[in-house]
């Protein structure tokens, strides 16, 4: 029991990906009290990386892979965590009157289209591409976090008083098309939407993302529940620790404020691209 412990714990410090393997769970019972430990503690860890900034959902992803599950229907049991974290957040920021529903209900129509086609879609570009170019646009979003800090932090109040454009449109349909294709990461994408381009600060962000992210979300569910491809019994035990998550996340999104919010994006960012480019799987071979 120990040693099932220990090895949870390094698998959690190293690259959840690739340099350890998840593959040690596949022997136990997945309602055993280890794994529902593991999937609850794992779900909450999800629910507040999430709501702060994004990208947690690898977690879950490369943890549901690990207890057996193919990648596709990994890919859409996730997507139950996903609903109930952003209904828990979304619930939390509108008590507190950080969200904008009208301007959320707008930018939600092509996001909810593009969602619909990216869960429906296959694409063809290679994984280690893709993996490069997403790694590029991070590094590239981890510069404009500190070159133009105080539109993170401040926001701009004339922007978002504005009209929805065509431009805004246009790139929420494309975050739709990749939030319904694989979801991993989609936040980061909307938060720097919201910010760089329709000039919301961090804090106002972070309660528009969960509400556009809520509002796609069961539209992709639903494509994969049609398909078969959901297993209800981890998605909604995961799911138990993504709402807690979301709440304490969506807490400390509001009393900590928009420079927490930038510091946690910039880490979540920094780590992201470090998986990404396999520095975790650098250091640990020369551990080994």
């Amino acid at each position: 029991m120990e040693e099932l412990w220990i090895k949870i714990f390094f698998t959690f410090a190293g690259d959840i990906k690739q340099m350890v393997s998840w593959s040690f769970l596949q022997g136990l019972d997945i309602y055993s009290w280890q794994v529902i430990t593991l999937l609850i503690i794992s779900g909450f860890l999800v629910g507040i990386i999430n709501t702060v900034a994004g990208n947690g959902t690898i977690i879950s992803f490369s943890l549901f892979m690990g207890l057996g599950l193919p990648s596709n229907i990994a890919n859409g049991t996730i997507r139950l965590g996903v609903v109930l974290q952003t209904l828990a957040a979304t619930l939390y920021f509108n008590k507190n009157h950080f969200l904008s529903i009208k301007k959320g209900l707008t930018l939600a129509i092509p996001t909810t289209i593009g969602s619909i086609i990216g869960a429906q879609i296959a694409v063809s570009i290679d994984k280690e591409i893709f993996k490069i170019i997403m790694g590029i646009v991070m590094l590239f979003m981890l510069f404009l976090l500190f070159y133009y800090p105080q539109k993170w932090l401040k926001g701009n109040s004339t922007s978002c008083s504005k009209k929805t454009t065509g431009l805004q449109i246009f790139i929420f349909l494309l975050i739709g098309i990749y939030g319904g294709f694989i979801h991993i990461g989609v936040g980061l994408f909307i938060l720097a939407a919201l910010v760089l381009i329709s000039g919301y600060n961090l804090v106002e962000a972070n309660a528009l993302k969960v509400f556009l992210v809520l509002i796609y979300s069961p539209f992709t569910l639903g494509v994969f529940m049609l398909s078969g491809q959901i297993h209800y019994g981890i998605g909604l035990i995961a799911a138990i620790g993504n709402i807690f998550g979301a709440l304490v996340g969506s807490r400390l999104a509001i009393s900590w404020g928009a420079g927490f919010i930038r510091w946690f994006v910039a880490f979540v960012i920094l780590i992201s691209v470090a998986d990404m480019f396999g520095v975790f799987h650098y250091f640990i071979k020369m551990i080994c």
